[in-house]
């Protein structure tokens, strides 16, 4: 008899997450009500399935075996319902940001928007495609709760995760308000380190781990021990991401580098860069940083700055600080070893990385 075993490095724990969310999806189909114009149920499905590093399901499936819990199809379905999640806070981001890419192809607010252009309807282009994509996030949100419901583990167990799953919920769209209140704020490193905590690195990586692992039965010295970990490689992820925002190739990060510097993002990159410029920088940066019609000159000028200013180099020894500290946090939890070598991996991938 031939015993198949299932793939448990990266790439084919990805593979599994999207077979399961391949399988859910199409099975949303037969249920789409009559008389609902398609269009919004398939450009769902191609926006969640095209793509994406999957890192939550990837961290909270390595919670649950971290915590001694054995591989199985109910975790991945349950990790992979975090990527519908993922896909409605991208989706709002998009909107919130106005970016106009994602993945290398048009956010689903441009998409709408063009659609609407293209067949020449009535109303505002621009308003149906913002209007559109918020649906799409409603239902990307709705489809994640379903999905988590639906993994398969015992009615405890789910009840166990999604007490963090619903903190973590509450913890990112409370970080959009804080991203929204901090571009009209100080622009000070602190605010901008708090907004990265809340509505990018606990999302993340922290919680994510957590469901898993209280998905698993984990006492609170293990749940705890995740975040000490956790925490700081969310954020260095996020500031890693902060700078492919605006120094990444955009052919290999699927994002304009103008996107973040046209919207005046306050960024701990562009808050470092203030604080650290002159009279003259100061100047340029005001006129620059949030100019909605930035072109590519600018934005190389404002590269510029933030090197010269000594901003980028700060990032990057701030990365470098709290991988290692989350690495060392790592070392001394209580974790099952194929988890902490997982990980170490995973953490590895998430901040070397240039998309």
């Amino acid at each position: 008899m031939t015993v198949t075993v299932a793939p448990t490095d990266a790439s084919g724990l990805r593979a599994r997450f999207d077979a399961e969310l391949a399988g859910f999806l199409e099975r949303q189909g037969p249920d789409w009500p009559d008389g609902a114009p398609r269009g919004v149920f398939t450009a769902l499905q191609r926006f969640v399935l095209a793509g994406g590093k999957r890192l939550r399901p990837l961290f909270c499936y390595w919670g649950w075996r971290g915590a001694g819990a054995p591989d199985g199809t109910p975790i991945v379905v349950a990790a992979a319902a975090l990527e519908l999640f993922h896909a409605f806070a991208l989706i709002h981001d998009d909107i919130l940001d106005g970016s106009d890419r994602r993945r290398g192809e048009p956010s689903v607010h441009r998409l709408f928007a063009d659609l609407h252009a293209r067949s020449s309807w009535r109303g505002d282009p621009e308003a149906y495609g913002r209007n559109t994509a918020l649906l799409c996030g409603d239902l990307c949100a709705a489809w994640s709760d379903q999905m988590f419901h639906e993994c398969g583990l015992s009615t405890e167990q789910v009840h166990r995760g999604y007490g963090v799953f619903a903190l973590m919920r509450t913890e990112v769209i409370a970080g959009e308000y804080l991203d929204l209140v901090s571009g009209v704020g100080d622009g000070s490193v602190a605010s901008a380190l708090t907004v990265i905590r809340m509505k990018a690195a606990r999302y993340t990586v922290t919680r994510p781990l957590q469901i898993g692992a209280a998905l698993a039965g984990a006492g609170p010295e293990l749940i705890a021990a995740l975040g000490e970990f956790g925490d700081p490689l969310g954020d260095a992820f996020q500031l890693r991401d902060d700078v492919l925002g605006v120094f990444g190739d955009p052919a290999v990060t699927g994002k304009s580098v103008l996107d973040d510097l046209r919207e005046g993002k306050p960024t701990v990159m562009m808050a470092l860069a203030r604080s650290a410029a002159d009279r003259s920088q100061t100047i340029r940066l005001r006129e620059l940083f949030g100019n909605p019609a930035l072109d590519a000159d600018g934005a190389a000028e404002l590269r510029a700055i933030i090197e010269v200013t000594g901003a980028l180099e700060r990032i990057e020894q701030m990365i470098r600080v709290r991988t290692e500290a989350a690495l060392a946090a790592l070392q001394s939890a209580m974790v099952a070893d194929e988890a902490r070598s997982a990980l170490v991996a995973l953490a590895g991938q998430a901040i070397d990385r240039h998309a």
